[in-house]
């Protein structure tokens, strides 16, 4: 099965045809004293590289801290990386904070280890938000509901989630993913599907919904199939991609993506779009600058990136190292590596 090109007139016409179903309405964020960022699963670590930036902590940074507060002795085991994403986020004002979950990681297991290896208490977590419906962000999900053990735990969904899905080889097959939990299995949660953005924690965190694809560079993940009516068709566009985005008091926007199939510039635009802020002070996750596909536009991404401005930009998961080297060096005074069990307070 050979995958076709798509030009980027048919790109355009495309977007514009997706997003005539309805009007794209500005969504009213509120502001936020601060938000906390703990990285529960990425696909490296490092325990030893010193960190140049106050916002960030590693794992052994924070946790000896804390372990001191408490007068903790005990030295402990080391979280683990996969390959996956996984993000606690963790809302602070003067009143009431808010925690929720992003993405779960890629094994049942590896989310859950990492948050007994970090001391968390699941507890705190009101909401899920699943980035997209691939294995490797959502493979922890099961797991992660039976441990949190909560009746109708709001996971914020997508219907194209649900589909069977996969990559075409160059000999014409398919490599089928890990299937997305079914309704059955999500059944003890509260499961809220959206295409359109969604406000959650006191409208202090916006889930963008689908992400208009508009530039001429981010076309899509052309190999990516979905399996329908009997046959395997393209679906390159993955439209459950979403990130979500906080807007903090004095700084700006926040942009967190899971893996930025939409492309990550078309995503920091959609999120500045939606939420009326220029500003945008922190970019983090995975940008999908990874690949034969997707490295061809690595330059003109971190052109972007640097017309963006961010302060603070942590590449992550499926950017690659090309893209990862590319933007440490373009960006120096912004950029962090990221490790599992790094702690991000902005």
């Amino acid at each position: 099965m050979k995958t076709r090109s798509v030009s980027v007139a048919q790109q355009q016409a495309i977007t514009k045809a997706h997003f005539s179903r309805g009007r794209i309405f500005l969504s009213k964020i509120a502001e936020v004293d601060g938000v906390q960022i703990l990285s529960l699963v990425d696909n490296s670590v490092d325990f030893l590289s010193t960190i140049d930036r106050k916002e960030a902590n590693s794992f052994r940074q924070w946790i000896k801290k804390r372990r001191a507060q408490k007068g903790a002795k005990m030295h402990p085991r080391l979280p683990l990386a996969e390959h996956g994403f996984s993000m606690l986020v963790r809302i602070l004002t003067k009143e009431k904070g808010h925690s929720i979950l992003f993405d779960t990681g890629s094994s049942p297991d590896c989310v859950i280890k990492n948050v007994a290896r970090m001391g968390l208490d699941l507890d705190e977590i009101e909401t899920i938000v699943l980035s997209h419906g691939h294995y490797d962000h959502s493979g922890g999900l099961l797991t992660i509901l039976r441990a949190i053990n909560k009746v109708s735990l709001p996971i914020i969904v997508h219907e194209d989630m649900f589909k069977i899905r996969g990559t075409a080889n160059s000999d014409g097959t398919i490599r089928t993913y890990p299937e997305f939990p079914n309704r059955e299995q999500l059944s003890s949660a509260q499961l809220i599907n959206t295409r359109q953005p969604h406000l959650i924690a006191d409208d202090m965190i916006l889930v963008t919904g689908e992400i208009p694809r508009e530039t001429s560079f981010e076309k899509g993940y052309l190999q990516h199939k979905a399996f329908a009516g009997g046959s395997w068709k393209p679906d390159p566009w993955i439209w459950d991609d979403r990130a979500i985005v906080i807007n903090v008091k004095g700084k700006g926007l926040v942009v967190l993506s899971g893996c930025a199939h939409a492309g990550i510039i078309n995503t920091i635009r959609y999120a500045q779009r939606i939420t009326g802020v220029a500003d945008v002070y922190a970019v983090m996750g995975g940008f999908h600058l990874a690949g034969k596909e997707n490295e061809n536009r690595i330059k003109q991404t971190i052109s972007e990136l640097k017309g963006t401005d961010p302060k603070l930009i942590v590449p992550s998961h499926c950017t690659g190292w090309r893209g990862t080297f590319a933007i440490a060096n373009a960006l120096p005074n912004a950029f962090v590596c990221n490790s599992v069990g790094n702690l991000y307070n902005i």
